[in-house]
């Protein structure tokens, strides 16, 4: 009975960090169509929920990589048991809701890895991770990706603003297709992230059974696993993680439709190979890094190399932060009953506390950015600037109107006075008065138009 309660309570666990892993990484898929306006913020995370959902039936590779590669087992290894796995996905859990309170676009799959690796160090040592597996799955993938999309997305880009730049003309080819495009390209990386990301719970779940004895050694995830893991990632994904969104589409650098659209087809190419090849990929560096290299592809792209070193800090801390908590509660684990249900405690705790404490923020620019459906932030901050823009374009045009209309004004006095027109007011009063009284409402409109200029600008 002690071994029931102990795995129900690891699977609810692990169903909750799916949840997480959900609402964490919906800005991977759909931070840049939501920042350039290409799709509404609710109809995104909908239609990310759903792609999520039929993502996560489509493979289950990475799941056989969580579930039997990382961690050794039996001689010389660990003995798996499911308050060792309960311990690394608190571990998981606790850093993924961490960074989400900054809005930190850090990976789930390393917090996971992390918290397993800190849980098997304490109760086996150094020799209980296979660092060969390790180096090989998750840590080489998580450079070479991010890289090799960031490159992608910038040539994709700057192939893109070639291809739409401005005529002999100075006219500029007509980009809103772009749109329509990011709303396919984010299609795919939502149907990606379920390929890859639910599996890394199906791996976690299918672990404890195994430890358990009640799913037998080297057998894949049962169906309803992999159902539950679908169903808990892909409403993790509806909640959507607005802050996180807020990050990769405005704070990062500011995207284009045609950047959106190359960084988006990046990301999906890298997560979709990795997960037919089975590596464990992070798919939020993988985005990060796509959509950073789409801003380094346009010319004028402002790139905001702080928040950048920011996401880079977060991606060299999470394995070891979530390693510290997953080993601290692997070592409270070991009292036994108690310790699980002490561990469970303090992590419900330190969840609440989190959102609790997120709620109480007041900054204006992600205030905003936690309910679904709301008018969000970015899309607001995206209607100010326009509006700024059509304002001063607006001046612009009445300033060179006003200018127009006083030379021609001038041009008619300077005319009129070269032709000798002379006001004689004993012979002619009445033409005499209706010359001055035009030079007159010449010189009242040229003031006018003058002060009406000062004031425009």
């Amino acid at each position: 009975m002690e071994i029931i309660f102990v795995v129900v309570l690891v699977i609810v666990l692990a169903l909750f960090f799916d949840f997480t892993n959900g609402f964490h990484d919906t800005a991977n898929a759909m931070a840049t169509p939501i920042a350039t306006g290409a799709i509404k913020p609710k109809t995104a995370v909908t239609l990310a929920a759903l792609l999520n959902l039929v993502g996560a039936f489509l493979s289950t590779e990475v799941a056989k990589t969580i579930s039997g590669g990382i961690i050794k087992e039996g001689g010389g290894g660990v003995q798996i048991t499911p308050d060792f796995i309960l311990a690394g996905l608190i571990g998981a859990i606790i850093w993924n809701m961490a960074t989400w309170r900054f809005g930190l676009p850090s990976s789930s799959s390393h917090a996971l890895f992390g918290g397993l690796i800190g849980a098997a160090i304490v109760g086996a040592g150094l020799n209980s991770v296979d660092f060969g597996v390790f180096l090989s799955k998750v840590v080489l993938p998580a450079l070479a990706a991010p890289i090799i999309a960031g490159v992608g997305a910038y040539l994709c880009t700057r192939l893109a603003y070639s291809i739409t730049r401005r005529n002999g003309e100075g006219k500029t080819a007509h980009r809103a297709p772009f749109k329509y495009g990011q709303i396919f390209s984010s299609s795919l990386v939502a149907l990606a992230h379920g390929t890859n990301d639910a599996q890394k719970t199906m791996g976690v779940i299918t672990l404890v059974l195994v430890s358990a004895n009640l799913q037998d050694h080297g057998t894949g995830p049962h169906i309803w696993v992999i159902t539950a893991c679908a169903l808990a990632i892909a409403l993790g994904t509806y909640v959507g993680g607005w802050r996180i969104i807020d990050t990769l589409g405005t704070k990062l650098t500011t995207v284009k439709p045609a950047q959106g659209l190359a960084a988006e087809t990046s990301t999906a190419a890298a997560i979709l190979a990795s997960s037919h090849l089975g590596f464990a990929l992070s798919t939020t560096q993988v985005a990060s890094g796509s959509v950073l290299g789409s801003g380094l592809g346009r010319k004028g792209a402002d790139v905001q190399w702080s928040t950048a070193g920011r996401i880079a800090s977060g991606w060299l801390l999470t394995i070891p932060a979530a390693g510290i908590v997953g080993a601290i509660a692997a070592g409270v684990a070991h009292l036994g009953t108690i310790g699980v249900i002490l561990d469970t405690i303090v992590a419900v705790i330190a969840v609440l506390w989190i959102f609790l404490s997120s709620r109480k923020v007041a900054d204006p620019e992600i205030s905003n950015f936690d309910t679904v459906g709301e008018a969000v932030g970015i899309r607001g901050r995206k209607r100010k600037l326009r509006k700024d823009r059509n304002r001063k374009r607006a001046a612009m045009k009445r300033a060179a109107r006003i200018d127009a209309r006083d030379q021609r004004i001038s041009d008619r006095a300077d005319a009129k006075s070269d032709a000798g027109v002379t006001v004689d007011t004993d012979s002619e009063p009445a033409s005499g008065s209706g010359v001055a009284s035009t030079s007159d409402t010449a010189e009242t409109e040229v003031d006018g138009a003058r002060a009406d200029k000062g004031d425009t600008k």
